[in-house]
């Protein structure tokens, strides 16, 4: 459901200021390793060092702390769950996230250990979704949508305004994609401050709602797979992120669940850095030489709230 317009640069700065304290000012550097292993300047994005391990926290308490409301409720596969629950924590806000069944125990934990409420329901984005809704009009709460939102954007944007300031040139920024809002925050910041960098998008093959969209000129509802990147199967981009990333994205890129899982290891063993699958996503088209990006790549590493499970194989 549409929750505002589109943000422009000064909602986001505004964000950056509403969110100062609690979301860092995440590294932007350069990975040697990486950069020898792809044959390019290879620059990382490190937001798997939020205080959440997750970008999603900027979206999250810059609406969190907005609404009126005393409870909210999000729907999640984790991150957003983990990043709204511990918003709420430190707002003093009763906070209940519902989660699929099949949620990485990690993340459950994480949510539960900020003090929210767990709620299992289906396998898919529309299910759980529903029932968070549903929980949300019985308690007169706040439901805070994972990407479809106007100060959730304008949060994540502040990830793009960071970037601009960090690096003063570069030729493409790989972002990973669920629901958009992260590469929606990210390519406003970016080219509406004038910035010349494409802004591509990189999603699990089994999940190509962005790259469905662009070609379709409209939203297109996928029935996504399960993927080791659970942070990035969604079912269909918000009617805002939609329009974003129409806008501002500069196209979109699938990759395999052996070569997200290729970029988990190499994130780990080369550049010595644990990031969960959806967050070495980015790397994954650098590794299969999918696209031309330039001798300058900005990855923006989404998170580090990488299951056991999945470290192991990436450590194999």
């Amino acid at each position: 459901m549409r929750q505002g317009g589109l943000p422009g640069v000064k909602e986001i700065e505004d964000a950056s200021r509403q969110i100062a304290g609690v979301a860092c000012r995440t590294p932007l550097v350069e990975s040697r390793p990486l950069s020898r292993l792809t044959g390019r300047q290879v620059f990382l994005k490190l937001e798997c060092f939020q205080p959440v391990k997750v970008f999603k926290i900027r979206g999250a308490y810059n609406k969190v702390s907005r609404v009126e409301e005393k409870g909210v409720v999000a729907a999640s596969s984790g991150n957003h769950g983990i990043a709204v629950a511990y918003s709420s924590q430190l707002l003093r806000k009763k906070c209940t996230v519902v989660v699929p069944e099949t949620a990485v125990r990690e993340k459950v934990e994480a949510i539960e250990d900020c003090g929210a409420e767990v709620v299992r329901a289906g396998r898919f984005s529309d299910e759980r979704e529903a029932k968070a809704r549903e929980i949300a009009r019985a308690n007169d709460s706040a439901f805070v949508h994972p990407f479809d939102d106007h100060d959730v954007i304008a949060g994540q944007g502040t990830c793009g305004l960071e970037i601009a300031e960090q690096i003063a040139d570069f030729d493409t920024v790989l972002v990973p994609v669920g629901g958009g809002g992260l590469i929606s925050g990210v390519s406003i910041a970016l080219k509406e401050m004038g910035v010349a960098a494409k802004v591509i998008g990189v999603e699990p093959a089994v999940a190509p709602k962005l790259a469905a969209a662009l070609a379709a000129k409209k939203v297109v509802r996928v029935r996504p797979a399960g993927s080791v990147a659970d942070g990035l199967v969604p079912s269909a981009l918000g009617e805002l992120t939609y329009l974003a990333c129409s806008k501002y994205v500069d196209g979109a890129l699938t990759v395999s669940e052996e070569e997200i899982m290729g970029a988990t290891s190499a994130m780990a063993k080369a550049a010595r850095i644990f990031a969960e699958p959806s967050g070495a996503a980015p790397l994954a088209p650098l590794l299969s030489r999918k696209g031309d990006f330039g001798d300058r790549v900005v990855l923006v590493v989404s998170g580090g709230n990488v299951s056991q499970d999945a470290l192991r194989r990436a450590l194999v």
